[in-house]
Protein backbone atom coordinates (compact mmCIF):
# COMPACT_ATOMS: atom_id res chain seq x y z
CA UNK A 1 0.00 0.00 0.00
CA UNK A 2 1.72 3.17 -1.25
CA UNK A 3 1.19 6.34 0.81
CA UNK A 4 2.00 9.96 -0.08
CA UNK A 5 2.75 12.10 3.02
CA UNK A 6 2.10 15.83 2.61
CA UNK A 7 5.74 16.74 3.39
CA UNK A 8 6.94 14.43 0.61
CA UNK A 9 4.38 15.87 -1.81
CA UNK A 10 5.50 19.45 -1.08
CA UNK A 11 9.18 18.64 -1.62
CA UNK A 12 8.38 16.78 -4.85
CA UNK A 13 6.19 19.55 -6.25
CA UNK A 14 8.99 22.08 -5.74
CA UNK A 15 11.64 19.92 -7.39
CA UNK A 16 9.50 18.33 -10.13
CA UNK A 17 7.91 20.80 -12.62
CA UNK A 18 5.84 18.05 -14.27
CA UNK A 19 4.23 17.18 -10.94
CA UNK A 20 3.44 20.88 -10.43
CA UNK A 21 1.78 21.10 -13.85
CA UNK A 22 -0.16 17.88 -13.22
CA UNK A 23 -1.33 19.14 -9.84
CA UNK A 24 -2.48 22.49 -11.25
CA UNK A 25 -4.43 20.77 -14.04
CA UNK A 26 -5.99 18.25 -11.65
CA UNK A 27 -7.09 21.00 -9.28
CA UNK A 28 -8.40 22.91 -12.33
CA UNK A 29 -10.58 19.93 -13.24
CA UNK A 30 -11.82 19.68 -9.64
CA UNK A 31 -12.66 23.40 -9.61
CA UNK A 32 -14.60 23.02 -12.87
CA UNK A 33 -16.44 20.11 -11.25
CA UNK A 34 -17.29 22.49 -8.42
CA UNK A 35 -19.10 24.90 -10.72
CA UNK A 36 -20.62 22.33 -13.11
CA UNK A 37 -21.43 19.23 -11.00
CA UNK A 38 -21.53 20.19 -7.31
CA UNK A 39 -24.37 22.74 -7.78
CA UNK A 40 -26.67 19.90 -8.89
CA UNK A 41 -26.64 18.61 -5.33
CA UNK A 42 -28.10 21.81 -3.88
CA UNK A 43 -30.15 23.05 -6.85
CA UNK A 44 -33.53 21.87 -5.61
CA UNK A 45 -33.31 23.19 -2.05
CA UNK A 46 -32.30 26.60 -3.46
CA UNK A 47 -35.00 26.65 -6.16
CA UNK A 48 -37.77 25.88 -3.62
CA UNK A 49 -36.43 28.69 -1.41
CA UNK A 50 -35.79 26.35 1.49
CA UNK A 51 -32.33 27.87 1.89
CA UNK A 52 -30.44 30.75 0.30
CA UNK A 53 -27.88 30.06 -2.42
CA UNK A 54 -25.01 31.40 -0.29
CA UNK A 55 -25.93 29.21 2.69
CA UNK A 56 -26.46 26.21 0.41
CA UNK A 57 -22.99 26.63 -1.08
CA UNK A 58 -21.41 26.76 2.38
CA UNK A 59 -23.41 23.68 3.36
CA UNK A 60 -22.31 21.90 0.18
CA UNK A 61 -18.66 22.70 0.93
CA UNK A 62 -18.87 21.10 4.38
CA UNK A 63 -20.80 18.03 3.30
CA UNK A 64 -18.74 17.52 0.12
CA UNK A 65 -15.69 17.18 2.35
CA UNK A 66 -17.48 14.87 4.77
CA UNK A 67 -18.60 12.73 1.84
CA UNK A 68 -15.06 12.50 0.50
CA UNK A 69 -13.59 11.76 3.93
CA UNK A 70 -16.15 9.33 5.34
CA UNK A 71 -16.80 7.30 2.19
CA UNK A 72 -13.10 7.04 1.35
CA UNK A 73 -12.44 5.70 4.84
CA UNK A 74 -15.26 3.16 4.49
CA UNK A 75 -14.91 2.21 0.85
CA UNK A 76 -12.52 3.66 -1.78
CA UNK A 77 -13.82 1.43 -4.60
CA UNK A 78 -14.79 4.31 -6.89
CA UNK A 79 -11.29 5.80 -6.73
CA UNK A 80 -9.75 2.41 -7.51
CA UNK A 81 -12.15 1.89 -10.45
CA UNK A 82 -11.11 5.21 -12.03
CA UNK A 83 -7.43 4.54 -11.29
CA UNK A 84 -7.54 1.09 -12.94
CA UNK A 85 -9.85 2.03 -15.83
CA UNK A 86 -7.01 2.90 -18.20
CA UNK A 87 -3.40 1.81 -18.55
CA UNK A 88 -0.90 4.65 -18.43
CA UNK A 89 1.99 2.23 -17.90
CA UNK A 90 5.19 2.02 -19.93
CA UNK A 91 7.07 5.26 -20.49
CA UNK A 92 6.05 7.32 -17.45
CA UNK A 93 7.01 10.64 -19.12
CA UNK A 94 4.77 10.07 -22.14
CA UNK A 95 2.06 8.73 -19.84
CA UNK A 96 2.17 11.86 -17.70
CA UNK A 97 2.01 14.12 -20.76
CA UNK A 98 -1.01 12.16 -22.01
CA UNK A 99 -2.71 12.46 -18.62
CA UNK A 100 -2.12 16.24 -18.59
CA UNK A 101 -3.63 16.44 -22.08
CA UNK A 102 -6.70 14.56 -20.86
CA UNK A 103 -7.14 16.94 -17.92
CA UNK A 104 -6.84 19.94 -20.26
CA UNK A 105 -9.52 18.42 -22.53
CA UNK A 106 -11.88 17.92 -19.57
CA UNK A 107 -11.53 21.54 -18.48
CA UNK A 108 -12.19 22.79 -22.03
CA UNK A 109 -15.27 20.61 -22.54
CA UNK A 110 -16.86 21.28 -19.16
CA UNK A 111 -16.23 25.03 -19.28
CA UNK A 112 -17.93 25.24 -22.67
CA UNK A 113 -21.00 23.41 -21.34
CA UNK A 114 -21.09 25.64 -18.24
CA UNK A 115 -20.93 28.76 -20.43
CA UNK A 116 -24.21 27.71 -22.08
CA UNK A 117 -25.74 26.78 -18.70
CA UNK A 118 -26.07 23.10 -19.61
CA UNK A 119 -25.40 20.72 -16.70
CA UNK A 120 -22.89 18.35 -18.27
CA UNK A 121 -21.48 15.27 -16.56
CA UNK A 122 -18.01 16.01 -15.27
CA UNK A 123 -17.67 12.32 -14.37
CA UNK A 124 -18.22 11.21 -17.94
CA UNK A 125 -15.96 13.98 -19.25
CA UNK A 126 -13.24 12.67 -16.92
CA UNK A 127 -13.71 9.07 -18.04
CA UNK A 128 -13.87 10.00 -21.73
CA UNK A 129 -10.86 12.32 -21.53
CA UNK A 130 -8.51 9.86 -19.83
CA UNK A 131 -9.74 7.04 -22.10
CA UNK A 132 -9.03 9.08 -25.23
CA UNK A 133 -5.55 9.93 -23.91
CA UNK A 134 -4.82 6.28 -23.09
CA UNK A 135 -5.88 5.20 -26.60
CA UNK A 136 -3.59 7.89 -28.03
CA UNK A 137 -0.71 6.78 -25.80
CA UNK A 138 -0.99 3.11 -26.85
CA UNK A 139 -2.18 3.73 -30.43
CA UNK A 140 -5.11 1.42 -29.81
CA UNK A 141 -7.57 0.00 -27.31
CA UNK A 142 -4.90 -1.91 -25.38
CA UNK A 143 -4.81 1.05 -22.99
CA UNK A 144 -8.42 0.45 -21.92
CA UNK A 145 -9.25 -1.97 -19.10
CA UNK A 146 -12.56 -3.41 -20.31
CA UNK A 147 -13.52 -5.07 -17.02
CA UNK A 148 -13.34 -1.71 -15.24
CA UNK A 149 -14.71 0.39 -18.12
CA UNK A 150 -17.88 -1.71 -18.31
CA UNK A 151 -18.77 -0.34 -14.87
CA UNK A 152 -19.26 3.02 -16.59
CA UNK A 153 -22.00 1.46 -18.72
CA UNK A 154 -23.61 0.00 -15.60
CA UNK A 155 -23.37 3.43 -13.99
CA UNK A 156 -24.96 5.15 -17.01
CA UNK A 157 -27.93 2.79 -16.82
CA UNK A 158 -28.13 3.06 -13.04
CA UNK A 159 -27.98 6.86 -12.95
CA UNK A 160 -30.51 7.30 -15.76
CA UNK A 161 -33.10 4.55 -15.27
CA UNK A 162 -32.90 4.08 -11.50
CA UNK A 163 -32.73 7.84 -10.92
CA UNK A 164 -35.99 8.38 -12.83
CA UNK A 165 -37.77 5.40 -11.26
CA UNK A 166 -36.61 6.24 -7.74
CA UNK A 167 -37.75 9.85 -8.19
CA UNK A 168 -41.20 8.71 -9.30
CA UNK A 169 -41.57 6.16 -6.48
CA UNK A 170 -40.20 8.44 -3.74
CA UNK A 171 -42.55 11.34 -4.53
CA UNK A 172 -45.54 8.99 -4.76
CA UNK A 173 -44.69 7.50 -1.35
CA UNK A 174 -44.24 10.99 0.11
CA UNK A 175 -47.65 12.07 -1.22
CA UNK A 176 -49.23 8.90 0.16
CA UNK A 177 -47.68 9.29 3.63
CA UNK A 178 -48.58 12.99 3.96
CA UNK A 179 -52.00 12.81 2.32
CA UNK A 180 -54.55 14.70 4.41
CA UNK A 181 -51.96 16.60 6.48
CA UNK A 182 -52.25 20.35 6.94
CA UNK A 183 -50.53 22.01 3.96
CA UNK A 184 -48.96 24.82 6.01
CA UNK A 185 -47.44 22.40 8.51
CA UNK A 186 -46.11 20.08 5.82
CA UNK A 187 -44.51 23.02 3.98
CA UNK A 188 -42.74 24.02 7.17
CA UNK A 189 -41.59 20.41 7.70
CA UNK A 190 -40.37 19.95 4.13
CA UNK A 191 -38.47 23.22 4.19
CA UNK A 192 -36.30 21.76 6.97
CA UNK A 193 -36.32 18.32 5.35
CA UNK A 194 -35.10 19.84 2.08
CA UNK A 195 -32.08 21.36 3.80
CA UNK A 196 -31.28 17.93 5.25
CA UNK A 197 -31.79 16.19 1.90
CA UNK A 198 -29.64 18.83 0.15
CA UNK A 199 -26.87 18.15 2.67
CA UNK A 200 -27.27 14.42 1.99
CA UNK A 201 -26.92 15.02 -1.73
CA UNK A 202 -23.80 17.14 -1.19
CA UNK A 203 -22.38 14.36 0.99
CA UNK A 204 -22.99 11.75 -1.70
CA UNK A 205 -21.58 14.05 -4.40
CA UNK A 206 -18.34 14.19 -2.43
CA UNK A 207 -18.45 10.43 -1.93
CA UNK A 208 -18.74 9.82 -5.68
CA UNK A 209 -16.98 12.66 -7.51
CA UNK A 210 -14.36 13.38 -4.88
CA UNK A 211 -13.10 9.82 -5.14
CA UNK A 212 -12.97 9.96 -8.95
CA UNK A 213 -10.68 12.98 -8.97
CA UNK A 214 -8.49 11.72 -6.16
CA UNK A 215 -7.94 8.53 -8.14
CA UNK A 216 -6.65 10.66 -11.05
CA UNK A 217 -4.64 12.85 -8.64
CA UNK A 218 -2.87 9.78 -7.24
CA UNK A 219 -2.19 8.51 -10.77
CA UNK A 220 -0.57 11.84 -11.69
CA UNK A 221 1.65 11.78 -8.58
CA UNK A 222 2.86 8.26 -9.29
CA UNK A 223 3.55 8.97 -12.97
CA UNK A 224 5.45 12.16 -12.09
CA UNK A 225 7.68 10.05 -9.85
CA UNK A 226 8.22 7.38 -12.51
CA UNK A 227 5.94 4.90 -10.73
CA UNK A 228 3.79 3.67 -13.59
CA UNK A 229 2.79 0.32 -12.12
CA UNK A 230 1.42 1.09 -8.65
CA UNK A 231 -1.62 -1.13 -8.02
CA UNK A 232 -2.50 -0.31 -4.41
CA UNK A 233 -2.47 3.04 -2.65
CA UNK A 234 -3.86 4.93 0.33
CA UNK A 235 -5.59 8.28 -0.24
CA UNK A 236 -4.12 10.79 2.26
CA UNK A 237 -6.27 13.08 4.39
CA UNK A 238 -4.49 16.20 3.08
CA UNK A 239 -5.66 15.31 -0.44
CA UNK A 240 -9.25 14.92 0.75
CA UNK A 241 -9.08 18.38 2.36
CA UNK A 242 -7.47 19.99 -0.68
CA UNK A 243 -9.89 18.49 -3.21
CA UNK A 244 -12.93 19.40 -1.09
CA UNK A 245 -11.75 22.99 -0.63
CA UNK A 246 -11.09 23.50 -4.36
CA UNK A 247 -14.46 21.94 -5.23
CA UNK A 248 -16.21 24.31 -2.80
CA UNK A 249 -14.38 27.29 -4.32
CA UNK A 250 -15.58 26.30 -7.78
CA UNK A 251 -19.18 26.04 -6.58
CA UNK A 252 -19.04 29.51 -5.03
CA UNK A 253 -17.60 31.05 -8.21
CA UNK A 254 -19.80 29.65 -10.94
CA UNK A 255 -22.48 27.41 -9.49
CA UNK A 256 -25.43 29.79 -9.75
CA UNK A 257 -26.02 29.23 -13.48
CA UNK A 258 -26.26 25.44 -13.05
CA UNK A 259 -28.45 25.81 -9.94
CA UNK A 260 -30.92 27.79 -12.07
CA UNK A 261 -30.81 25.29 -14.95
CA UNK A 262 -31.37 22.18 -12.81
CA UNK A 263 -33.56 23.63 -10.08
CA UNK A 264 -35.77 26.01 -12.07
CA UNK A 265 -35.54 25.62 -15.85
CA UNK A 266 -36.29 21.88 -16.10
CA UNK A 267 -39.24 21.52 -13.75
CA UNK A 268 -40.95 23.76 -11.18
CA UNK A 269 -40.84 21.90 -7.87
CA UNK A 270 -42.62 22.27 -4.56
CA UNK A 271 -40.71 21.61 -1.34
CA UNK A 272 -41.90 18.02 -0.91
CA UNK A 273 -41.01 17.29 -4.54
CA UNK A 274 -37.53 18.74 -4.11
CA UNK A 275 -37.07 16.60 -1.00
CA UNK A 276 -38.19 13.50 -2.93
CA UNK A 277 -35.77 14.20 -5.80
CA UNK A 278 -32.86 14.70 -3.40
CA UNK A 279 -33.51 11.51 -1.44
CA UNK A 280 -34.03 9.45 -4.61
CA UNK A 281 -30.77 10.69 -6.15
CA UNK A 282 -28.82 10.29 -2.88
CA UNK A 283 -30.01 6.69 -2.58
CA UNK A 284 -28.83 5.90 -6.12
CA UNK A 285 -25.44 7.50 -5.41
CA UNK A 286 -25.04 5.55 -2.17
CA UNK A 287 -25.72 2.23 -3.91
CA UNK A 288 -23.23 3.14 -6.65
CA UNK A 289 -20.52 4.22 -4.21
CA UNK A 290 -20.77 1.05 -2.14
CA UNK A 291 -20.52 -1.14 -5.24
CA UNK A 292 -17.64 0.85 -6.79
CA UNK A 293 -19.66 1.92 -9.85
CA UNK A 294 -18.76 5.44 -11.05
CA UNK A 295 -21.98 7.30 -11.85
CA UNK A 296 -22.75 10.85 -12.83
CA UNK A 297 -24.17 13.09 -10.10
CA UNK A 298 -25.64 15.26 -12.86
CA UNK A 299 -27.46 12.36 -14.54
CA UNK A 300 -28.71 10.94 -11.26
CA UNK A 301 -30.06 14.22 -9.90
CA UNK A 302 -31.62 15.44 -13.15
CA UNK A 303 -33.32 12.11 -13.95
CA UNK A 304 -34.64 11.99 -10.36
CA UNK A 305 -36.15 15.45 -10.91
CA UNK A 306 -37.66 14.22 -14.20
CA UNK A 307 -39.20 11.25 -12.36
CA UNK A 308 -40.65 13.53 -9.70
CA UNK A 309 -42.10 15.89 -12.30
CA UNK A 310 -43.47 13.06 -14.44
CA UNK A 311 -45.22 11.56 -11.38
CA UNK A 312 -47.46 14.64 -11.33
CA UNK A 313 -47.93 14.85 -15.09
CA UNK A 314 -45.59 14.54 -18.06
CA UNK A 315 -46.16 18.14 -19.08
CA UNK A 316 -44.64 19.27 -15.76
CA UNK A 317 -41.21 18.55 -17.22
CA UNK A 318 -39.86 20.96 -19.84
CA UNK A 319 -38.79 18.29 -22.31
CA UNK A 320 -37.20 20.78 -24.71
CA UNK A 321 -34.63 21.68 -22.06
CA UNK A 322 -34.23 17.97 -21.24
CA UNK A 323 -33.45 17.28 -24.92
CA UNK A 324 -30.60 19.81 -24.79
CA UNK A 325 -29.17 18.11 -21.72
CA UNK A 326 -29.47 14.64 -23.19
CA UNK A 327 -27.73 15.77 -26.39
CA UNK A 328 -24.85 17.11 -24.29
CA UNK A 329 -24.68 13.82 -22.38
CA UNK A 330 -24.64 11.81 -25.61
CA UNK A 331 -21.88 13.95 -27.09
CA UNK A 332 -19.69 13.91 -23.95
CA UNK A 333 -18.11 10.49 -24.50
CA UNK A 334 -17.15 10.87 -28.18
CA UNK A 335 -16.52 14.62 -27.93
CA UNK A 336 -14.36 14.74 -24.83
CA UNK A 337 -12.74 11.41 -25.77
CA UNK A 338 -11.71 12.81 -29.17
CA UNK A 339 -10.38 16.02 -27.59
CA UNK A 340 -8.41 13.93 -25.08
CA UNK A 341 -7.00 11.80 -27.92
CA UNK A 342 -5.98 14.78 -30.08
CA UNK A 343 -4.59 16.76 -27.15
CA UNK A 344 -2.50 13.79 -26.06
CA UNK A 345 -1.05 13.41 -29.56
CA UNK A 346 -0.29 17.12 -29.76
CA UNK A 347 1.18 17.31 -26.22
CA UNK A 348 3.44 14.29 -26.85
CA UNK A 349 4.71 15.88 -30.09
CA UNK A 350 5.45 19.18 -28.31
CA UNK A 351 6.85 17.82 -25.06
Amino acid sequence: MVAVPFSNFLSQIISNPMLLITTVLTLGVIMVNGWTDAPNAIATCVSTRSITARSAILMAAVFNFLGVFVMTMINANVAMTIYNMVDFGGNSKDALVALCAALFAIVAWSTAAWWFGIPTSESHALIAGISGAAISLHDGLSGINGSEWVKVIYGLILSTVLGFVMGWITVKLTELIFHGFNRTKTNSFFQKAQIASGATMAFMHGAQDGQKFMGVFMLGIFLANGQANVTSFEIPVWMMLLCSAVMALGTSIGGYKIIKSVGMDMCKLEKYQGFSADMAAATCLFISSMTGIPVSTTHTKTTAIMGVGAAKRLSSVKWGFVNEMVMTWVLTFPGCGLIGYLMAKMFMMIF
